[in-house]
């Protein structure tokens, strides 16, 4: 088979055709779909049952995966539902496969992941490739929404652009959390989301291009107050979050989709919680940190 890709937004993101997830890829298959991701920042691929085994298989295509010895979220009661090792759990299941409580501090925890935000941004090195493959999808809502962070910087006025070049954000886990007005952190879980900087503006490596590294988990803005920092950052999401700019991917079982957290964007949307909802991800490690952290 022939890779295809079929552009399905106006800005960004593309459907592809002619691969099997299930089995290894060739070189040229992998060379096609970087170069789609690339082009794209975000890659769907339609009825591919992969399990864990064959997700990791095909997500080692193109990277080593993320590792670092603090976990991305709160400490979990019971750690394992049985997957495969380095798929993180992005269901609302618990150990037992029961749908988790309302009241459950992990479900309050997971709300955030319905903020805009880019994956590991409160890392020192950001995340490269987010992988998440569809296993069970509610009956209503669940759609998973996507930016394009190239195309909101191209639109900026070169006054905004000018401003925003050399600017350094800090990103935290705790700064998103408590904008949903989740406090609720052990003094252990505020220091393993030590705020971490990152560069505001970031060029993509193979392209050259400029886009905007925006997050949720972005709190402040090196020398600026923290009221005009917020607002700032604020007001670049409002506009970066445009419907122009916006691919909203409505879910189906067997659905795998790819996208750059270093170009684009992402927000989990409302769905019955009643309902199962069971989306695996895997993660590929970025190449470098974005701006010097601090000793």
């Amino acid at each position: 088979m022939t890779v295809s890709i079929r552009q399905i937004h106006p800005s960004f993101a593309g459907e592809v055709t002619g691969v099997d997830c299930t089995q290894p890829l060739s070189a040229g298959d992998v060379a096609a779909i970087q170069a789609g991701m690339d082009h794209y920042g975000v890659l769907v691929f339609r009825d591919q049952p992969v399990n864990d085994d064959q997700q990791l298989a095909f997500t080692l295509h193109f990277g080593k995966l993320e590792a670092y010895n603090t976990a991305g979220h709160i400490k979990k009661k019971d750690d394992s539902r049985g997957l495969g090792a380095g798929i993180a759990d992005f269901s609302n299941l618990d150990k037992s496969g029961n749908i988790i409580s309302e009241q459950d501090r992990i479900w309050f925890f997971k709300l955030g992941d319905r903020l805009w935000h880019s994956d590991s941004s409160f890392r020192p090195v950001p995340a490269g490739y987010s992988l998440l493959s569809g296993r069970t999808i509610p009956t209503w809502g669940a759609n998973t929404e996507f930016a394009d962070m190239r195309g909101a910087y191209d639109a900026l006025d070169d006054r905004t652009k000018a401003e925003i070049e050399d600017l350094i954000c800090e990103h935290s886990l705790i700064f998103s959390r408590e904008a949903i007005g989740f406090t609720d952190l052990t003094p252990e879980e505020r220091a393993a989301f030590t705020p971490v900087r990152q560069r505001l503006v970031r060029i993509q490596e193979r392209t050259g291009r400029r886009s905007l590294f925006l997050s949720s988990h972005a709190g402040t803005i090196l020398g600026w107050t923290i009221p005009e920092a917020r607002m700032f950052l604020r007001d670049l999401t409002e506009f970066a979050t445009r419907e122009q700019f916006v691919y909203s991917h409505p879910w189906h079982v067997g659905d795998l989709v790819i996208w750059d957290n270093r170009t684009t964007m992402h927000r989990a949307r409302r769905f019955d919680r009643n309902e199962v909802r069971d989306v695996r991800r895997t993660t590929l490690a970025g190449h470098a940190a974005t701006a010097e952290q601090v000793a």
